[in-house]
């Protein structure tokens, strides 16, 4: 499992473990039963904190992606393909809300940012 730390990026390491795993986890590469590294050996590894891997994990847990076992660790949880496809719509309307964002202070159109949509998805 890699998992690369930007000091540079302003989101929190935890929050940038969580969604690295949970990459992972969507794209199979992390399938059903896999055993994540332990919170210590994950925080060595990436030399941070063992709260800041806690606090992931905890995330993780809580969003329903991992279950963690005391004693024998933590691991990924079946996923529900309904919970997979409502976290990619989640991601998907926080890039699209920035994008609307950026739209704006542009000055860019509606009917502009529907025809980039169209030509970006649609791949023409």
């Amino acid at each position: 499992m890699d998992i690369i730390i930007s000091n540079s990026s302003g989101e929190p390491i935890y929050e940038q473990i969580v969604s690295q795993i949970k990459a992972q986890i969507m794209s199979g590469e992390l399938a059903e039963g896999d055993a994540l590294p332990s919170m210590r050996a994950l925080a060595q590894s990436l030399r941070i904190s063992v709260i800041t891997t806690k606090r992931a994990y905890e995330e993780l847990e809580r969003e329903g992606f991992i279950i963690s076992q005391t004693g024998k660790g933590s691991f990924v949880k079946g996923q529900n393909r309904e919970l997979v496809r409502e976290e990619y719509l989640r991601q998907t309307e926080e890039f699209i809300t920035k994008a609307c964002e950026k739209a704006r202070q542009g000055g860019i159109e509606l009917s502009e940012l529907h025809e980039l949509v169209d030509i970006i998805y649609g791949g023409e």
